[in-house]
């Protein structure tokens, strides 16, 4: 019997929105996969008697999206227990502000505290020096871990157990297979805190692209490490055994992974035999042009696909060396997904050289007028710590905003060489606003009737990002139901807010957003009925859900508002000859 308790805290920090308060809710959307996967590597260190048979591990895992985190509470809890450690993981460029502000209170209370997560292994991966907020959290007394923790947890644990945690662990170059390792795996009671209860893991790291804004090459590594059949099927039971059957699947993308086919073959398996479960997974935008991939992945129950589009504009896409995306196959591949069940998400940046307002303006009508998109998703352009954008400008002393916290991809933290902060800023809000009219969001749903998809289920999605921008000025993968702000949890050097003052505002605001939604989804729901009786609605056409072969090319503004975009047309129309000549060639051997 253990005669001793370790107290292990996993705590995936939130940040601080533009008034200074914690972006926290009572439901948040899709609980982190760092702190799943550190969660299971914990529990197997428990299981193992890591720290000897008389020590007792007992690990709580806590997402601030959802939870609010108190660290006096937190530690008294490892006080009483004797010893233990909090790990702060997963902390992103965004939230290593707010993640440092919570260690201060835990280290003035006398705890132990480790941090991981991208900002860290980021600077580690790509500056030649470590920046001065985390020379300043090691000054706190804060261990920073770079890389992985496949086999270093251990390590980590004993040390802390010994009282002699070392100031740096850094496994940058020396990144683990993650092949039979342990389950990435949260609890139910972390899961039920998310909206729909749905858990998430990853299936592989790395990417062999070489995008300029990406951090995932340069933290996960080009050469990409998988997971067998055997892990995901695994990790999937250990999930319905405790109720939990829809999953994101994290891997950037998934398309790439070596492994696709068969772990497809096996969550085709488990459907057949009565396994109900469904999937959100990100590809490329060639994933398409991989034979069976879109076919196995809509029988394997994926149900939703995030797609990394990020432009039109083909002199953008080679300046951020995205030449992977092709915008003549974006009309194709779209309409492949929706065809085999699947909604479509697309992530559009803004902010690239040759950006102008008024070219994002007409590119996002574009989008709308010719791309079967469902969801799109505005981002800034942002040199994230990590990324070859950010070593670079650091390089040439170009300015970027020294506040991490607005590092989200939803600020602009560095000039743009066509357009002012104020323009840039407006366009990006622009773009949200053009997208997600009410008359677009009936567009989208007539086009999801027509192909023989769920409105009611895009219905969702569409009110859920329009909600999230427009209500609370919140990006929508940052979003949750019932937004929870506590008074005294404020952004320390901004004042807190008189409780006259503050209560009255929340509160208003609670309930003002909520009548604003339900018109927003009374609107949109009798439109849902309507299709749901009409006999027309899967004969509806407009110009994005024409097939490519069908479309004459010269008449689409995409392939035409730029000596770029024309080249792109051009290649099209080979394309589609080769195409045509060949199913040409197929007929004529038939006849023969």
């Amino acid at each position: 019997m253990a005669t001793e308790t370790f107290k292990l805290y996993l705590i995936k920090p939130s940040h601080y929105d533009d008034e200074g308060y914690v972006i926290q809710w009572l439901r948040s959307a899709i609980p982190s996969n760092t702190l799943a996967a550190l969660h299971g590597l914990a529990a197997d260190c428990a299981a193992r008697k890591a720290l000897g048979d008389d020590v007792q591990i007992e690990i709580v895992g806590l997402d601030e999206t959802n939870t609010r985190i108190r660290p006096e509470k937190i530690a008294a809890s490892i006080k009483a227990a004797g010893r233990g450690l909090v790990c702060l993981v997963g902390v992103q460029s965004n939230q290593f502000p707010h993640a440092l502000d919570l260690a201060r209170r835990f280290r003035a209370c006398g705890v132990d505290v480790a941090m991981g997560g991208f900002h860290v292994s980021g600077c580690l991966a790509m500056l030649p020096e470590l920046p001065a907020d985390l020379l300043e959290a090691q000054a706190l007394g804060i261990s920073l871990f770079a890389g992985e923790a496949e086999g270093r947890l251990d390590t980590v644990l004993r040390d802390a157990y010994a009282g002699k945690l070392q100031k740096l662990y850094n496994f940058m170059k020396d990144l683990p297979g993650i092949e039979s390792t342990p389950a990435p795996l949260l609890p139910s009671y972390v899961i039920q805190r998310t909206s729909g209860a749905v858990t998430s893991f990853d299936a592989g790291r790395g990417c062999p692209f070489q995008c300029s804004f990406c951090t995932i090459i340069n933290v996960q590594g080009r050469k990409s490490r998988f997971r067998s059949a055997d892990d995901v099927e695994a990790i999937i039971r250990a999930n319905l055994a405790q109720g939990i059957s829809s999953f994101f699947i994290t891997d950037d993308n998934l398309a790439r992974n070596k492994n696709w086919e068969p772990i497809f073959d096996r969550l085709i398996a488990m459907r057949e035999n009565g396994v109900r479960m469904s999937f959100v997974i990100q590809v490329d935008t060639l994933s398409h042009r991989i034979p069976r991939f879109i076919e196995k992945a809509s029988k394997a129950g994926v149900r939703r696909v995030f797609i990394g589009l990020e432009n039109i504009n083909p002199e953008n896409l080679i300046a951020a060396k995205k030449k992977q995306n092709r915008i003549a196959e974006y009309r194709e591949m779209l309409l492949a997904w929706k065809m085999a069940g699947c909604y479509t998400t697309a992530g559009y940046i803004t902010g690239f050289p040759a950006d102008t307002p008024e070219s994002i303006a007409r590119d996002i009508e574009i989008i709308k007028r010719e791309l079967p998109l469902d969801m799109l998703e505005f981002f800034f352009l942002t040199p994230l710590p990590g990324s070859e954008d950010h070593q670079r400008l650091l390089k040439a002393g170009v300015w970027m905003d020294p506040d991490m916290n607005k590092y989200d991809l939803e600020h602009a933290v560095t000039a743009h060489p066509k357009m002012s902060k104020a323009q840039w800023e407006g366009a990006y809000k622009a773009a949200w606003a053009a997208y997600y009219t009410p008359e677009h969001m009936e567009t989208v749903m007539r086009r999801s009737a027509a192909t023989g998809n769920s409105p009611g289920k895009v219905m969702f999605l569409l009110i859920w990002f329009w909600a999230c921008i427009n209500l609370e000025n919140i990006h929508p993968l940052e979003g949750g139901y019932f937004r929870r702000k506590v008074r005294r949890d404020r952004r320390p050097g901004m004042a807190l807010e008189n409780p006259l003052a503050f209560y009255p505002k929340y509160v208003a605001g609670v309930v003002v957003n909520h009548l604003r939604v339900a018109a927003m989804a009374l609107r949109l729901a009798r439109l849902r009925r309507r299709l749901k009786k009409s006999p027309d609605a899967r004969t509806y056409m407009d110009l994005a859900l024409t097939p490519v072969e069908d479309s004459d090319l010269d008449d689409l503004e995409m392939f035409n508002n730029s000596a770029s975009s024309r080249a792109a047309g051009d290649h099209a129309k080979k394309m589609l000859a080769k195409h045509h000549d060949h199913e040409l060639a197929k007929q004529q051997e038939k006849v023969g």
